[in-house]
């Protein structure tokens, strides 16, 4: 009788290696399918007719405001791995934000980049040279299983984590307060939603900080960091989110969210149209949160069919808006391209 599950097993394994194996692939028709939702309503011959009064030198601003983002992500990566112990230079550490950010615009990978970055930066030492490079390939080409991974490859990826955790907080309390500024447009509760948001996310931070102040309460919580065998976490924690450390990372996650709004906002005056702040404050953090369910393709699609939708509410030409949010999109491809070189160079 015990055998007779064992079929039934193998076929659900049997469909999920399938599943992973043609997810890339479902991934691209995916976003070949909602970008071509998003365009099929420009009626290209009338836009063309329209003569757009393009400024190129807006979108040299939007590369400037993209590249700086990643610039400022990488610096707070680099920082919070090195409190907890990791020796390369916060250069480095920027470096590999890019090789991660340029692995996640697409690039055919068994691994996305912030897993490529919290591998290579835990092999990486003090004098930019990599440790265990055999480790370290076995590691990139194949499944991470972080139960049995050792401490230091659990360390960076749980820095990798906290890098994320802190991102997300600063693109939710930027959506909080635009949803305040301008939820009146979207629907009737949308200013109250703002205040939630708004109100959770600050008080989700004073508990952490609180976690983090009381004596019984972080020493249970680096008694629970030991037995995950990340002994070593607790620094980079604190200075993620112990008081007063939380508001100036806050401060610094809303300033590196709002440098990709203002860089869709340039892309939309190099077309020669203008939406208003708190419609981008509302429209990119929404788009994130929507960009965490692995569907598209670095967001290709998903981006220009909900920007396209939400924009049109202040009365954005949704063709415009489409078209800024694909030169968004390339020029986000164009600054993570230092990375390629980064990429290579370890190869």
């Amino acid at each position: 009788m015990s055998s007779q599950p064992q079929p039934t097993l193998n076929a659900i394994s049997g469909w999920k290696a399938l599943l992973k194996r043609a997810w890339p692939t479902i991934r691209i028709l995916l976003s070949l399918a909602l970008l071509w939702k998003a365009t099929s309503g420009i009626d290209w011959h009338t836009l063309l007719d329209s003569e757009i009064n393009m400024q190129p030198k807006w979108f040299l601003a939007a590369g400037l405001a993209i590249t700086l983002a990643f610039i400022c992500g990488g610096l707070r990566w680099g920082f919070l791995m090195r409190k907890v112990g990791f020796q390369g230079s916060v250069v480095e550490y920027v470096a590999l934000y890019f090789a991660g950010g340029l692995i996640n615009q697409g690039l055919p990978s068994t691994l996305g980049g912030d897993s490529y970055r919290a591998i290579t930066a835990s092999h990486l030492n003090r004098g930019g040279k990599y440790s265990e490079t055999k480790e370290l390939d076995a590691e990139l080409h194949h499944a991470v299983d972080l139960g049995h991974a050792p401490p230091k490859l659990r360390l960076s990826f749980s820095m990798v984590l906290v890098d994320r955790l802190l991102g997300l907080a600063g693109n939710n309390l930027l959506g909080g307060i635009g949803l305040i500024l301008g939820g009146a447009t979207l629907a009737a509760w949308g200013v109250g939603l703002g205040y939630a948001v708004t109100a959770t996310m600050i008080f989700s931070g004073l508990m952490i900080a609180v976690i983090l102040a009381w004596t019984p309460a972080r020493n249970f919580l680096q008694k629970t960091l030991d037995r995950l065998q990340l002994n070593h976490a607790l620094p980079g924690i604190r200075l993620a989110f112990s008081w007063p450390m939380n508001m100036a990372q806050a401060g610094f996650a809303i300033f590196i969210h709002l440098l990709t709004i203002l860089a869709l906002g340039f892309c939309l005056k190099a077309y020669g149209a203008n939406a208003p702040i708190e419609g981008l404050m509302i429209g990119l953090p929404a788009l994130s949160l929507l960009l965490m369910l692995p569907i598209s393709i670095s967001g290709w699609g998903l981006r220009e069919a909900t920007l396209s939708s939400v924009l049109a509410l202040w009365g954005v030409n949704p063709s415009l808006t489409v078209l800024a949010s694909m030169s968004y999109g390339a020029l986000t491809v164009l600054c993570v391209l230092p990375g390629a070189y980064f990429l290579l160079k370890r190869k």
